[in-house]
């Protein structure tokens, strides 16, 4: 028994499919090179099945036929496709750690500033200072972590002052100006 068993089931699957839709499992012999073949032989059948799709017309009417790629530069970057991808998608938390960590801690002031509680500050503070000494002690090579540990006591202290300017300066502000209407309710 030298057959993967997923692969028999698959195979038991495909067949019981092709009976129920009348056609003979034995018919239908696939043109796909064996697993021992060669990667000529697979680079051969590779380039049939794309010259067959081409003469089937399942290339045409593709977004972008016919126009050049954008943003490629003159330096070669391996990497071109998964640069544009996360632009694209704007992913974050993918790299690093010690880039990631140093991204957030330059947006940290403007995170912190979205919580309401000194509690939850003070709760992704201490998160923030974990993942950073955690990531310290990584030894997965990259560039090394220089992003600081916060001071979180200090930090709760300008979150709380930057609170309190916000809502000196809300309280300032003169009120809108009502809008007139166009018409009057009968």
């Amino acid at each position: 028994m030298s057959e993967d068993p997923r692969q028999a089931a698959e195979r038991y699957r495909l067949d019981r499919r092709l009976r129920d839709a009348g056609i003979d499992p034995g018919e239908t012999e696939s043109t796909a090179p064996e697993r021992g073949s060669t990667a000529a032989e697979r680079a051969a059948y590779v380039e049939t099945a794309i010259q067959q799709a081409i003469r089937r017309g399942d290339f045409d009417d593709l977004p972008g036929a016919g126009k050049p790629l954008t943003n490629l530069g003159d330096s070669h970057d391996p990497d071109w496709w998964i640069r544009r991808k996360i632009e694209n998608e704007k992913l974050s938390g993918l790299g690093p750690p010690a880039l990631t960590l140093r991204v957030e801690h330059a947006a940290l002031a403007d995170r912190m500033d979205a919580l309401a509680r000194e509690g939850d500050v003070r709760d992704a503070l201490e998160d923030f200072n974990r993942r950073v000494i955690e990531a310290r002690r990584q030894l997965l090579g990259g560039p090394p972590v220089v992003t600081p540990t916060v001071d979180v006591d200090a930090e709760i202290e300008a979150w709380a002052s930057r609170r309190r300017a916000r809502a000196a300066a809300a309280a300032v502000a003169p009120p809108t100006p009502r809008r007139r209407r166009w018409f009057r309710a009968r």
